[in-house]
This record gives C-alpha cells, structure tokens and sequence, in this order.
C-alpha cells in the first residue's frame, strides 16, 4: 500500500480487516516493522480518536509518532499553485511537505471542509499536496471529503458483531445509514467514506435514509439503495449507522432538523434487533437517543476501540515489504 486516502488504496477489504483483527488478538506481533521509524500526525482540525488510536497502532508496530498541531502550532500553509503570498499564510506546501517527508517515514494528516466552496473542498487540494510534494506515504486522518479510517473500523466491527452473534447465518446483512439531525453543519465526509466503503464491499444489502435534499454525491451512493422514508429504511436494518451531514447540492446548508429523524427505541422496533453504530461524538438525544446509546444494541464503544486495529493495520501494509 502506497498511501491510504480512501478504499480505492486497498486491494482486498476483507484481507485488510483480518488484519486487524489479528492484531485486536496480538497488539505487538509485528513490533520489528516500525523500529527506528517515525510517523508524523499533522491535524489542521481538533481530533480525540482519531488521534490516540493511531498513536498507540504505531507504537504498537515499534514506530515513533510525533503530533503537531499545524492550525495552533504551526505557520498558516498556502496551497495555491503560483500564489502571490502577501496575504496570512506562511509557508507554502512546496516548502513544507518535502521537509515533513524528510523527517518522517509515513506522513498522517487530518483536514476539514470550509464547506462554503464545494469545488474547492472536493479537490482534496490539503491531502493531495503533501501526497505530490512530501515524497513518502500519506494516510488521511479525515480528509474534506472522506473518512477512511473510519470506515475501515465501521467494517470491522460490522464483521466482529457477524462473526460473534447468529448473524453469521445470513448471506447478506441488512446495514442502513441514516440521516440524523444536529445543531451544527457538518461536513459529508464520514457518510460518503461509509457508502463508498460498504458499497466496495459488497456484502451486504445497503440502504441510505435521509430527509428530501440531502442526497449525498452519486460517486459514493452508487450501488447503494435510496430513500426519504426513515421507516421504510430500518425494517429488517440488521445494522444501522447514524450520522449527520449538511446539504451537497445547495453546499454546506441545514435544511431540516427534525426530531422525528433521531433514531430511538421505537424506532428500533422495526429492525432485526439491530445493531447500532455511530462514529462519535455524538450529541445525546438530538443524534441518538439515550436509551439507544445505553442499550445493548449499542456497538458504539466497541466500535470506537476498533479505531486502534484499523489503524495498526493500514501502517502495517504501508511498513511492509512489496510481496
């Protein structure tokens, strides 16, 4: 593995998350692989799992990891090709990322949408300079449009819950990703990781719910079945993923923020007993309903643990040898 930006960088999903469930089971097997190596985390936006969870999967693998926080600790970086640089920013990427790249052996890194200008968001302009100009591997921590990390654990954790309940008798499950309502716009990067990621997949029916105007872009739904009825959605929902994202069309807005879209115990009535994920945080009882995050159903902390092996995994097939 090159870089690891989204599941277009992996060969073999079901290989890369036995992977990481061999490590949930020996943390330290492959020590040796990151000795005398140092992995660089740079956060542009704030991070708490994210964070740790990469930190601890490459000190498990031997690695030196080294955080800096270029929005507080750092010189503003400029990113436009040709810019004239009279204005706030700094440093240039072109100057910057070949350091970087000198000083460490994979290169971590965690951006955010402005979410005022699609355009420049979709460009993954953040990612994609360092990826040019830092000459070593580049794995995303969050990017303006994807969350690949992220997705990968939600698919762990999917096939963990398979493999320990009678779920391992059905040929596909039943996995819905639902719209949930939130007092802030977020960005659509966690939803469109998890389509593109279950999607590629393959193994399950999916399903995506939201309320009228929130489409997500068809470059990560494609293959994934639509609609507007909540209720509809979650009949038979083996398993169900709860998030929130702004508009993509009409970019970065809050339409609706209605309740009724809050997933709750009534709800979960409809489902077969389903399983319930969320990729934290989370705000209680607007998102999800306390009686859904403190229930049994709830495989939001195991899911949150899963974050370490995920990424041990990804570092680990980017420190290995080419076969």
């Amino acid at each position: 593995m090159k870089n690891f930006i989204s599941v277009n960088d992996v060969r073999n999903i079901n290989q890369l998350v036995a992977k990481a469930l061999a490590y949930k089971a020996n943390p330290f097997a492959d020590r040796h692989l990151g000795a005398d190596k140092r992995v660089g985390m740079l956060f542009l936006n704030p991070s708490l799992r994210t964070r740790l969870s990469t930190q601890i999967a490459a000190v498990n693998l031997g690695m030196e990891a080294i955080v800096f926080n270029v929005d507080k600790e750092g010189w503003a970086l400029e990113f436009e090709d040709g810019a004239i640089m009279s204005g706030s920013t700094v440093e240039h990427v072109k100057d910057a990322a070949p350091i970087l790249g000198q000083y460490f052996d994979i290169i971590c890194i965690r951006t955010f949408p402005s979410l005022k200008n699609r355009e420049d968001d979709y460009s993954e302009l953040v990612i994609n300079s360092f990826i040019q100009y830092s000459g070593v591997p580049v794995v995303s921590l969050e990017s303006a449009t994807l969350h690949p990390l992220q997705s990968l654990t939600d698919i762990l954790t999917i096939k963990e819950s398979i493999n320990n309940s009678p779920l391992q008798m059905l040929a596909k499950p039943k996995i819905v990703l639902t719209w949930a309502p939130h007092v802030k716009v977020l960005p659509q990067c966690v939803a469109n990781s998890f389509a593109q990621w279950i999607n590629a997949w393959g193994e399950a029916e999916f399903v995506i719910t939201h309320p009228e105007d929130y489409e997500l872009s068809a470059a990560y739904t494609r293959g994934a079945t639509i609609t507007h009825n909540q209720d509809e959605a979650l009949k038979g929902a083996d398993f169900i993923y709860v998030k929130n994202w702004s508009t993509f069309t009409d970019y970065g807005k809050i339409y609706s923020n209605d309740p009724l879209w809050m997933l709750t115990e009534e709800k979960l009535r409809l489902t077969n007993n389903a399983r319930v994920l969320h990729c934290l945080p989370v705000r209680r009882n607007i998102e999800l309903s306390d009686e859904i995050l403190d229930s049994s159903n709830s495989i939001v902390t195991q899911e949150a643990g899963n974050r370490v092996w995920a990424a041990q995994a990804v570092l680990s097939e980017i420190l290995s040898p080419s076969p």
